[in-house]
Parts: C-alpha cells; sequence; structure tokens
C-alpha cells in the first residue's frame, strides 16, 4: 500500500508542476531560475528521451503500459523483495504513468526544466524514471550487502519476540486469576 501511495505522490507532483508550466507559459518561454544553470524552458516533447520515437505514438503508448503494468505486478506480489528495490521500481513506474498521462491527454509529453549543462529538456516524471534508475543500479551493486543487513534485522526482532513471549510465560505461571 505505501508503494501505491508514493506513486501517487510523485504522479500527482509531476502533474502538478506540468499543469502550471501549461497555463502560465506559452512553447518556448523560458524562466532562469538559477544564475542561467536551472531555467523553467517549456517544451512539448512528441517522442521518447530526446525526442527518440517521435511520432509513434502507439508504441509510445503501449510499451510504456506494459512496462508499469509489469513493474506493479512486480512490486505488489514479491514482498521478499528488498524495499530498496521496490521503491525504485515504484519511482520508474511512477514516472512512466506521469508521462503516459501526458501521452493519452495531449498526444506529446511537457518537458519544462533544463540545466545549462544538460542540453535535453525534462520533467519531474523522467526525474523519477532515472533515479528510480540509479537506485536499481546501486541495489544491484549491494544486493548481497542489502539482504543480509534485512535478514539480519529480522532474526534480531524475531530473536525479540520470542524473548518476551518466554518472559511473558514465566510471569503468568503461579499468578491467580
Amino acid at each position: 500500500m505505501i508503494y501505491f501511495i508514493f506513486a501517487i505522490l510523485v504522479v500527482g507532483a509531476d502533474q502538478m508542476v506540468k499543469m502550471m508550466v501549461r497555463s502560465n507559459l506559452v512553447p518556448g518561454d523560458m524562466i532562469n531560475v538559477y544564475h542561467d544553470v536551472l531555467n523553467i524552458t517549456y517544451v512539448n516533447n512528441k517522442g521518447a528521451a530526446f525526442g527518440f520515437l517521435s511520432g509513434q505514438n502507439r508504441v509510445l503508448l503501449a510499451v510504456p503500459l506494459i512496462i508499469i503494468a509489469v513493474l506493479f505486478v512486480f512490486i505488489f506480489v514479491n514482498k521478499k523483495v528488498h524495499p530498496l528495490a521496490r521503491y525504485a521500481l515504484t519511482l520508474i513506474a511512477a514516472g512512466g504513468i506521469g508521462n503516459l498521462i501526458d501521452r493519452i491527454l495531449y498526444g506529446q509529453v511537457t518537458d519544462m526544466l533544463s540545466l545549462s549543462f544538460f542540453p535535453p529538456v525534462f520533467n519531474i516524471a523522467d526525474i523519477s524514471v532515472t533515479l528510480g534508475c540509479i537506485l536499481i543500479i546501486i541495489y544491484a551493486l549491494f544486493a548481497e550487502r542489502f539482504d543480509n543487513a534485512r535478514k539480519a534485522a529480522e532474526q534480531k526482532r524475531s530473536e525479540r519476540r520470542a524473548g518476551r513471549a518466554k518472559s511473558k510465560g514465566k510471569h503468568s505461571v503461579g499468578r491467580k486469576k
């Protein structure tokens, strides 16, 4: 349930920012936010990343739908997967949903963030997908450590519960009811 709520928050933030940009700017408008390093630049993207597959609406609708469905099934069915991996996959799915909403409603994706040292204009959904991918890489590199730490924590919790159950049993012996 927490992953579903997390996804809703990410998609909501993405859509809110896009709505503000579409409502207050026209395509091509640019607002300097921070010393010409960060700008709000309103761009409509009819393709995927960097305009790739521009005009291929069926592909740009079908592929994300399939990937999002697979990710959510994996997130909600595989309870034993480490939370870091589940949050990472949730970020990827939420970013995909944010851009998919744009494609369905407008036939294109609203991009608005630009950095002076990174040419493509992007949006919150793109950040979500990128961050999710980075977290998946981190998890893949350190999965064994994450899993061992998780198993150790679960073992300690289980031992504490067993200790508490034992101590309750000792104290209840000899008590009058």
